[in-house]
């Protein structure tokens, strides 16, 4: 793995901390971004991680037209508005052997694949959160015992590639090869639909909407959506950080659903600091992926049949954050009534 060629492409908040944390690790990484004024300032004054830890790693930072090197591993770190794009001009900077390693939300494992192939396209689900601070700076809001990551690929297995992605990224924390990926997918969509999406509706950060009742009960739905979706196409979700989230939270008595609501401020305490990163990008007054998150659980209730009004209308909120007509509001609670 010493001479292993890693790029972070999209180093964003999520992707400088895990920069960060490799180049610390003496691994030889390439954090890739548009932003110049962040890439600047990773330059002089390397990668500073606050918030649940504190430290400064000097780090190889570029800007995407910079790109020279042939990667053996690229981390995917940016939003999913131009995958197809992006996607195929990576595919030109990967070795004969490279892969991509897609970190974003939602599933999209198969639309890489259709562009580079089902054998180089990997998938990695991130089970903690980052805020980026300013130019340079990324806080970690999650604790440092809650940094993991699960790993697979569309055809399931384990092979030499996940190993090498399970090697690189234990340097950060606990990384797993999930033979149920797609569970795995589906864990970490629901997580982000239920609460990266009220927190963006209502501007607050994860504990707080699992806290306060009233966003609570709509969390509890939007929750039970994903279950009853997922679970229609037979996939079964896969534990989180050891929990079992099928057995804990989804319900069909009014007993389990009243504990299940009890538990959900539980879900989160690791987690309770963190601002989801469709509210940094509305509050930057940018695009989100809320197609990307809570549109395909949408997208799939449709193709099985399940009705997903609370994730519908949380598309729609966004949408209209995102024209101007509204603002990321607790008010905008009150949009969910009567559905």
């Amino acid at each position: 793995m010493d001479n292993t060629r890693i790029a972070i492409y999209g180093a964003g908040s999520l992707g400088t901390i895990l920069g960060a944390y490799l180049t610390r690790a003496g691994l030889k990484v390439d954090l890739v971004n548009r932003n110049r004024s962040h890439i600047e300032a990773l330059r002089q004054n390397g990668a500073h991680v606050v918030g649940k830890v504190d430290f400064v790693v000097p780090v190889s930072a570029l800007f995407p037209e910079e790109m020279t090197e042939r990667y053996d591993v690229i981390f995917l770190m940016t939003k999913q508005l131009d995958n197809r794009n992006v996607v195929a001009m990576l595919k030109d900077h990967l070795t004969d052997t490279g892969i991509i390693c897609t970190c974003q939300n939602g599933l999209p494992e198969l639309g890489i694949a259709s562009i580079i192939g089902e054998d180089r396209t990997y998938g990695c689900t991130i089970g903690w959160g980052a805020t980026l601070l300013g130019n340079g700076v990324s806080e970690l809001t999650s604790e440092p015992d809650a940094l993991t990551f699960d790993l697979g690929r569309l055809k399931g297995g384990e092979d030499v590639n996940l190993r090498l992605l399970k090697q690189i990224l234990s340097n950060m924390g606990p990384a797993e090869i999930d033979s149920n990926f797609i569970g795995a997918r589906w864990t970490k969509l629901l997580i982000n639909a239920t609460f990266s999406g009220m927190s963006a509706v209502t501007g607050e950060t994860f504990g707080k909407v699992a806290e306060e009742k009233s966003s609570r009960e709509i969390c509890q739905r939007l929750m039970k959506e994903c279950f009853d979706t997922a679970h229609k196409d037979w996939i079964k979700f896969v534990p989180i950080q050891g929990k079992n989230i099928e057995k804990i939270y989804d319900y069909n008595t009014k007993l389990k659903k009243k504990i299940a609501f009890a538990l959900i401020p539980l879900a989160m305490k690791k987690h309770k600091d963190l601002k989801a990163s469709m509210l940094q990008d509305l509050e930057k007054g940018k695009r989100c992926e809320v197609e990307a998150i809570n549109g395909v659980v949408c997208e799939y209730g449709r193709k099985v049949g399940v009705a997903t009004p609370c994730n519908d209308k949380v598309v729609e909120i966004i949408g209209r954050i995102e024209k101007g007509e509204l603002k990321p509001s607790w008010s905008n609670l009150e949009l969910f009534k009567g559905i």
